[in-house]
C-alpha cells in the first residue's frame, strides 16, 4: 500500500437531510470517523480529491485526514454511493494508528487465461486477513494462466506479504477451474431441474405453431395412406 493520501477535513456542524444536500451540492462529502473509544467525529471532505484517493487506495483505502490541524489516519469501512448518479453520498471511517493491526477483507484479482474448454469460477471474491494499518494489501493476485480442469486455489495458496496474517479458513476455496458447459447441456440441466421442481411453462407461439404443423403433416400422411389402401 502506498503512503496515505493527505486530505484536509472540515468540521461538520450542521446535520439533517437538508444540510447533507447542501454539502453535496458544493461537491463535498459528509463523513464520520469512528474508533479508539472516542466520540464519532463528523467531518466534510472535498469531493473530487476524496474520490480519487479512494479510487487509488482500493477497497481498504487509508487516508490521512487533517482535522482541525491534527492528523488522523482513517481506514475506509463503508462507502454509500448514489445508485443513479454514481456519486459518493457518505463515508464511514475507522480511526487507526501507525503500527496498529486491523482486520480487513482484501479483494481477489484473477489474471491469465486457463486451458481451452475450461470455466474459471471465483468462489470467494475477498479473503479476510490481519495486517498493519499502513501496509494493507490492495488485492491478492491469482494467476490461472494455462490452468487445467480440476485446478483449485485455496486461501492457503495465496501469496501473503510479510506482516499479513490469514484469518480465513486455510481450505477456503478461492478459485475453481472446471469443465466448460455447452449451451445445450446447460439447457438440458435447467429443464431437468425445473421438471424435478414441478415447474411448467406455457408453450411459446413458435412451439404452438410447430406442433400444429407437425399435426397437419401427420394428418396428411394418414389421409394419403388411407387413400392408397382404398385403391
Amino acid at each position: 500500500m502506498s503512503a496515505p493520501e493527505k486530505i484536509t477535513a472540515e468540521p461538520r456542524t450542521e446535520f439533517g437531510k437538508g444540510a447533507a444536500r447542501r454539502i453535496r451540492r458544493d461537491d463535498k462529502i459528509p463523513a464520520v470517523i469512528y474508533g479508539h473509544g472516542n466520540e464519532p467525529v463528523h467531518v466534510i471532505l472535498p469531493g473530487h480529491q476524496t474520490m480519487m484517493a479512494l479510487k487509488h487506495g482500493g477497497a481498504n483505502a487509508l487516508l490521512s485526514l487533517d482535522v482541525d490541524g491534527s492528523e488522523q489516519l482513517a481506514l475506509t469501512k463503508d462507502i454509500q454511493v448514489d445508485p443513479i448518479r454514481r456519486v459518493i453520498e457518505h463515508l464511514d471511517f475507522v480511526a487507526v494508528k501507525r503500527g496498529e493491526k486491523v482486520t480487513v477483507d482484501v479483494p481477489i484479482h484473477v489474471v491469465g487465461d486457463a486451458a481451452p474448454e475450461t470455466l474459471v469460477v471465483t468462489e470467494n471474491a475477498v479473503v479476510s486477513v490481519e495486517a498493519e494499518a499502513t501496509h494493507i494489501p490492495e488485492f491478492f493476485e491469482v494467476s490461472v494462466e494455462g490452468a487445467a480442469i480440476g485446478t483449485q486455489v485455496h486461501a492457503k495458496d495465496l501469496d501473503l506479504p510479510k506482516g499479513t496474517t490469514l484469518l480465513a479458513d486455510e481450505e477456503l476455496l478461492i478459485v475453481n477451474v472446471t469443465q466448460q458447459v455447452s449451451a445445450e447441456a446447460l439447457e438440458a440441466e435447467l429443464a431437468e431441474a425445473e421438471a424435478e421442481a414441478g415447474i411448467e411453462h406455457e408453450p411459446s407461439t413458435e412451439e404452438i405453431a410447430e406442433a400444429q404443423e407437425e399435426a397437419k403433416a401427420e394428418d396428411a400422411a394418414q389421409e394419403s395412406g388411407e387413400a392408397t389402401d382404398s385403391e
